[in-house]
C-alpha cells in the first residue's frame, strides 16, 4: 500500500525537522545531558510537528547509539518508527477520553520498561479528555515513576485545566515559514522525479499556511494524476481557489469597486467546491485580519496565520481606509447571519459583494452620518424658549412673524426645492433613502427646525432611524443646521379633510417647540 507523503517523509532525526529550532535545541540538549523531564506539553496548530517531535524524543531517550541521539538507524529507533516498540505507547485522547481509560493507563505505568530505558506515553489531542479523566491523571502526571515520560500534545491548550498545565514543561510549536516548506517540497520532488513548477510550489506553501502536513497533502494530490508537469493552474483547480490568496484578491476587487472581477472570483471558488456559507465566514475573517493588522505591528500570532500571509494582510491593510474595513465587517456579518437560514446562500453572498463594491451596502456610511456638527450647531432647546418667554401681547402686534400661513407659498416652494436636492449629486442619499423622495416632504421650515411629513408609518420609522444622516445633508445643502421632526400622514390629512389653520399651527408649533399664532383678517 502506498504511503502518503507526510507519512513517507516523516523526520527520523532532529536534523530533518522543518522549523521549530527553539524546541529541537532544548530537547537535544536535555537528551545529551540526561536531564529529560517527566512531563511535556506540546502545543501548536495542526501539522507543525508535535507528534513527530514526540516520537523523536521517545527515540532519543531509548536510542542505542553512542553518538547523537536519536540516530534513526538502531534497532530501537527502527521499532519506534514502525510502531512496534513496546515501551512507546500512543493514545488518542479523542477516542479514549474516559476515566476508565486513564485508570488503565495508571495501572500500566506501574510496570517498568520491557526493552528500552524509558517508558514513553504520547497522549494526542489531550484537550479531549473529560474532567474526570484529567482528575484521574493528575497525581500520576505529577509524580510518575522515574522511568516514565508523559508527552501531551494539543492544538487547544486553553482547554486544559491549570492543574495539568502547571505539571508540564510547555513547548509551543510555531507555524513553519513558507520558504522552509517550499524547500522541503522541492527536495521531495527531486527524490521522486516529479516536475512541479516553482509557482505551483509557492502557491501550495501559501495555502498550507504554516502546516507541513497540509503542504505535503496538497502536493500529494497535485502529483497523484501523474501529469508530466504540475503548474500553478493545476494547483488552483485542485484547491478550488480557496486560501488567503483568494480573499486578498477579493478584498482588492471590492476596494477598487470591481464588482465584475469579484463575482467571477466567487464563481471560480464555488465551482471548485467551496461552500458559499463558509466562503462568507472566511471573507469576514479576512476583513477582521485587516482590522487587526491596522493596529498591531506583528499580528501573525493573533491572526493565527503564517508570517508571510501576515505580511500580505498588513500590506493590504495599509492601503485600505479603516471606514471601508468597518463597513465590510458590518455588512458581511449581516449576510453571514442571514445566509445560515437561506436556501440561496450564493445569491446573498453575491449581493453583499456587489453592494460593497458599489459602495451602497451600508447607508450609514454617508457624508454627514459620522459628522455631527448639526447636533452641536443646532442648540434648539436654547433658542426655542425665546418666543415662549416673550409676553403674548408684545408678539401679537408683529404680523410678519405670526402670519406664516399667509406667506406659506414661498417657504413651501423653497422647502420643495431643498427636499428634492437631497437626492441629487454623487454625495446625495442613496439606496433605501430614495423612497423618501415620493414618500415624504418638508412640511415646514424654521430657523432651527424642520418638520417632515411622512405618508406612512414605515417611512416615518425610516426617517427616525436615519435622522442624523438627513440632518447632516440638510445642513450641507442649505448651509443651516436644523433639527428635524418627522410626523405621520395625519399631519397632512385628518379623516380626508384639510386641517384648520389653528390646528395646523398648533401641531407645527408643538413639533418645533414654538408658539405660533394666527392673525385673523
Amino acid at each position: 500500500m502506498r504511503l502518503a507523503l507526510y507519512r513517507a517523509y516523516r523526520p527520523e532525526t532532529f536534523a530533518e525537522v522543518l522549523g521549530q529550532e527553539h524546541i529541537v535545541k532544548i530537547l537535544k540538549n536535555q537528551i545529551k545531558a540526561d536531564t529529560v523531564g517527566h512531563a511535556y506539553l506540546f502545543c501548536g496548530t495542526r501539522g507543525t510537528g508535535k507528534t513527530t517531535v514526540a516520537r523523536l524524543l521517545a527515540k532519543g531517550v531509548n536510542c542505542e547509539s553512542e553518538g547523537e541521539r536519536p540516530c534513526g538507524a538502531c534497532e530501537n529507533c527502527a521499532a519506534i518508527k514502525d510502531g512496534v516498540f513496546l515501551d512507546v505507547i500512543e493514545i488518542d485522547a479523542a477516542s479514549n477520553n474516559g476515566v476508565d481509560n486513564i485508570r488503565e493507563l495508571r495501572e500500566s505505568v506501574k510496570y517498568p520498561p520491557a526493552v528500552g530505558r524509558k517508558k514513553v506515553y504520547i497522549i494526542d489531542e489531550v484537550h479531549m479528555l473529560s474532567a474526570g479523566a484529567f482528575n484521574a491523571l493528575l497525581k500520576t502526571l505529577e509524580e510518575p515513576p522515574e522511568y516514565v515520560i508523559f508527552i501531551l500534545a494539543t492544538t487547544e491548550p486553553q482547554k486544559l485545566p491549570a492543574t495539568v498545565l502547571s505539571r508540564c514543561m510547555r513547548l509551543d510549536f510555531k507555524r513553519v515559514p513558507e520558504t522552509l516548506i517550499k524547500e522541503g517540497m522541492e527536495r521531495i520532488c527531486r527524490e521522486k522525479g516529479v516536475d512541479v513548477s516553482d509557482a505551483a510550489l509557492r502557491l501550495i506553501a501559501v495555502n498550507a499556511d504554516g502546516s507541513v502536513r497540509d503542504s505535503l497533502s496538497l502536493l500529494d494530490q497535485c502529483i497523484a494524476p501523474g501529469e508530466a508537469k504540475v503548474t500553478r493552474e493545476d494547483v488552483l483547480e485542485l484547491i478550488g481557489a480557496s486560501g488567503e490568496e483568494v480573499f486578498l484578491e477579493m478584498a482588492e476587487n471590492i476596494r477598487n469597486g470591481d464588482a465584475d472581477a469579484a463575482l467571477l472570483l466567487i464563481n471560480r471558488a464555488l465551482a471548485g467546491g467551496k461552500d458559499a456559507r463558509q466562503f462568507a465566514m472566511d471573507l469576514l475573517a479576512h476583513y477582521r485580519n485587516l482590522l487587526i493588522a491596522k493596529f498591531i505591528k506583528n499580528p501573525e500570532d493573533i491572526l493565527n496565520i503564517s508570517c508571510e500571509n501576515a505580511d500580505r494582510v498588513r500590506a493590504q491593510s495599509e492601503t485600505m481606509p479603516l471606514a471601508d474595513i468597518n463597513r465590510a465587517i458590518i455588512e458581511i456579518s449581516k449576510t453571514a447571519a442571514e445566509i445560515k437560514w437561506s436556501t440561496q446562500p450564493r445569491v446573498l453572498l453575491e449581493l453583499c459583494v456587489v453592494m460593497l463594491s458599489e459602495g451602497t451596502a451600508v447607508p450609514e456610511a454617508l457624508p454627514g452620518l459620522v459628522k455631527t456638527p448639526a447636533l452641536a450647531k443646532a442648540p434648539a432647546p436654547a433658542k426655542t424658549p425665546e418666543p415662549e418667554k416673550a409676553p403674548a401681547p408684545a408678539k401679537t402686534p408683529e404680523p410678519a412673524k405670526t402670519s406664516a400661513p399667509v406667506k406659506a407659498p414661498e417657504p413651501a416652494e423653497d422647502a420643495s426645492a431643498l427636499w428634492n436636492s437631497l437626492f441629487e449629486g454623487e454625495d446625495g442619499l442613496k439606496g433605501g433613502f430614495n423612497m423618501l423622495k415620493n414618500g415624504a416632504e418638508i412640511k415646514s421650515l424654521s430657523e432651527n427646525g424642520c418638520v417632515i411629513a411622512a405618508q406612512s408609518d414605515f417611512i416615518k420609522d425610516f426617517i427616525d432611524k436615519n435622522k442624523i444622516a438627513i440632518e447632516g445633508i440638510l445642513e450641507k445643502r442649505a448651509g443651516v443646521a436644523r433639527t428635524i421632526k418627522c410626523v405621520g400622514a395625519d399631519v397632512k390629512k385628518n379623516g380626508g379633510a384639510e386641517k384648520s389653520a389653528d390646528e395646523f399651527a398648533a401641531e407645527v408649533g408643538n413639533a418645533l417647540g414654538l408658539t405660533i399664532e394666527i392673525e385673523e383678517e
